[in-house]
């Protein structure tokens, strides 16, 4: 189905873009969910030429492709740079075949360290390595085995991921059978702050939550978002955000296929699209923008894009934080708003408070 997907995308691409009420200039492209690597160079090319004629790229446009090692070779990432490509990201997870085993990954260590190196000889600047920690039966040592040899690779960003357990997915099913212990969550949250510790020793600033780079390397597509910015979801399963607009893109291949095979409307592939209130983008600023750990929300900012002060529209969870010292105040006249040391490890409590949950 490869062939005719590709085909959808670059009727979609063109569509989208036809719709916009002027010619758009892309800041960054992310090629990401599933295993984009899959793709012939041909159809890396034929995507990106489409995105190239039907919008303008901006001068220093960032390229990220997200893979899975294993499914990329020194030839395809040489492919990919001298295409546009500035940076990769692997799904590395753990280079420990008990933890592979587990997630039930199928690459091994090896593929790791051929995609990086290969990546390297390329000319690729930025690398990104996701790694999973509080899986079931990981040590606090093997955690820590895992984070060296990451940080020895030369990469300039790592994600780092507590382990969810999703239903509906094989490692839902073998947890409900009783074949995998309990996740522990003393253990995930030493893990956590065992990362931040060593990871500053090696040069690694905590930008987001779960986002660590050395020096110039964060990643500006994700910042972006963040920053409560704009993008388009093109693509099977894809969620965009576009002028308070959020679509979500039909999950289904064969039915995003037959979509574009006819496409209507602004949003062809969307299986739903939703005006964001007002409210509701008031919450989701303060909640994207609270996972910059560093930088934070600023009162001024909110103000300048919604006309109302923070303090105003959410007392009772400034309030509740401040009691829990999930925030801290920062920055000239402390206008600022960032989450504490301890906010960080209980974030999602913090989210829940703006999002009015």
């Amino acid at each position: 189905m490869i062939p005719a997907y590709v085909k959808a995308l670059c009727t979609e691409i063109e569509a989208v873009a036809q719709q916009q009420s002027q010619r758009v200039e892309l800041a960054t492209v992310f090629l990401g969910g599933g295993t984009p690597s899959l793709l012939s160079s041909q159809q890396y090319q034929q995507i990106l030429e489409t995105l190239h004629t039907h919008f303008d790229f901006a001068s220093e446009i960032e390229i990220t492709s997200e893979a899975n090692p294993g499914t990329v070779t020194a030839e395809s990432l040489a492919a990919l740079h001298d295409m546009g490509g500035t940076r990769m990201s692997f799904g590395m997870q753990s280079p420990h075949p008990q933890d592979l085993a587990v997630l039930n990954r199928q690459h091994r260590f090896e593929d790791v360290v051929n995609a990086v190196k290969w990546s390297h000889q390329a000319g690729f600047k930025h690398v990104n390595l996701d790694l999973i920690f509080a899986i079931p039966a990981q040590t606090l040592e093997r955690w820590r085995a895992a984070l060296e040899m990451a940080v020895n690779f030369g990469v300039d960003h790592l994600s780092l991921y507590g382990l969810t357990i999703e239903e509906g997915t094989p490692l839902y099913r073998q947890y409900q059978r009783g074949l995998l212990d309990d996740i522990d969550e003393e253990v995930a949250a030493q893990m956590f702050v065992e990362a931040r510790s060593l990871l500053a020793q090696h040069g690694f600033t905590q930008y987001e939550i779960s986002n660590f780079a050395r020096a110039g390397g964060m990643c500006r597509h994700n910042w972006n978002t963040w920053n409560y910015q704009p993008y388009f979801g093109l693509g099977a399963g894809a969620h965009g955000f576009v002028n308070g607009v959020r679509t979500r893109n039909a999950a289904s291949v064969a039915a995003y296929i037959q979509r574009m095979r006819a496409p209507q409307g602004e949003w062809p592939a969307a299986e739903e699209v939703a005006a964001i209130p007002f409210e509701e983008q008031m919450r989701e600023w303060m909640f994207v923008g609270l996972r910059k750990t560093e930088a934070g929300v600023s009162r001024h900012d909110f103000t300048e894009r919604f006309g109302r002060k923070i303090d105003e529209v959410f007392p009772e969870a400034l309030a509740w934080c401040e009691r829990n010292e999930l925030l801290e105040e920062f920055g000239p006249e402390r206008e600022s708003l960032r989450l504490t040391d301890r906010g960080r490890l209980l974030g999602n409590q913090v989210f829940m408070q703006f999002l009015g949950e």
